[in-house]
């Protein structure tokens, strides 16, 4: 299993639970890989679960603090990072029964995210939604497994060929599912 800290853009692992965003603060807004679906945790709520079978298509992200204001899908520095230090951002999905436009908001880490991860790790969960998998992202070896081929290499921009490339690999070296 891959060890706390391990990341990929806002993916990271901390105590066991891969989220998208900082999960180590207890006011932040982040979004849990659980084995029924992806919950959003809120400060001061519960949060509220979204189950695999309820995402019909593709997640993409934008960077920004309104999910309205983000369809632009962020900025990038020169230096292939995600713009700005602060504020959030926001996984988008369309949800079925009933059908809607759904975004689930995430704080982001002190750390900056490269461009380059973050849109390798996009092209993997579309990918599993295309392929109807996304239930794979509730195992955490699976995850792990996943990540640790998608980090590292060449930060450059890439076309969608190549992250879908690289998708697709990471899908295969992390293998089925284990029970």
């Amino acid at each position: 299993m891959a060890a706390d800290g391990t990341y990929l853009g806002p993916l990271e692992l901390v105590s066991g639970h891969w989220g998208v965003g900082d999960a180590t603060r207890s006011d932040a807004h982040w979004v849990e890989f659980r084995p029924d679906g992806l919950h959003q945790h809120e400060p001061g709520s519960e949060g509220r679960l979204i189950p695999w079978s309820r995402i019909m298509t593709g997640i993409s992200f934008s960077w920004g603090k309104h999910s309205w204001s983000s369809n632009s899908r962020g900025m990038y520095t020169l230096k292939g990072r995600v713009a700005g230090s602060s504020g959030g951002g926001w996984m988008h999905m369309t949800l079925r029964h009933p059908y809607e436009n759904h975004s689930l908001r995430f704080d982001r880490h002190t750390r900056p995210y490269r461009a380059v991860d973050a849109l390798r790790l996009e092209s993997l969960l579309r990918q599993l939604v295309d392929e109807g998998r996304l239930h794979l992202l509730g195992d955490p070896e699976w995850v792990g497994r996943a990540v640790a081929h998608l980090t590292g290499g060449k930060n450059s921009w890439i076309t969608n060929r190549a992250l879908q490339r690289a998708a697709t690999e990471a899908i295969a070296a992390a293998g089925p599912r284990v029970p």
